[in-house]
């Protein structure tokens, strides 16, 4: 598994912890590893919108709903819709890298067996 993805997991069991601390340590690494071009940057805007939707648990959120509801049905609908927005060549590199991101948390939060 490449660095990214094993970091997104983590990522991911921490927040579904609520474990924001050892999330944003994470955090930090995954955007230290998309880099600053455009595409690091729409990957860590992703990222980090994830990250403070969860912390300050906005109801209204996307990725709120999906964890509290446990929908995993929606998240694979939505990791499929990303993987196509991610891989279109008319996209730029920051909504790519922003749809990467996406993707790769969606893919994480499926792989989760149990999730609390």
């Amino acid at each position: 598994m490449p660095a990214r993805e094993m970091r997104m997991e983590m990522f991911v069991r921490a927040l579904l912890r609520r474990d924001f601390s050892r999330a944003k340590g994470h955090m930090e690494k995954l955007m230290k590893i998309a880099g600053n071009d455009e595409w690091g940057r729409g990957y860590s805007k992703a990222v980090e919108g994830i990250m403070n939707a969860l912390k300050d648990n906005d109801a209204d959120s996307l990725v709120v709903q999906l964890i509290s509801a446990n929908d995993r049905e929606r998240a694979e609908e939505l990791l499929e819709n990303y993987s196509k927005l991610a891989n279109q060549d008319f996209r730029d590199d920051y909504e790519r890298g922003f749809y990467t991101a996406w993707s790769e948390f969606l893919k994480a939060f499926l792989s989760q067996k149990t999730l609390t």
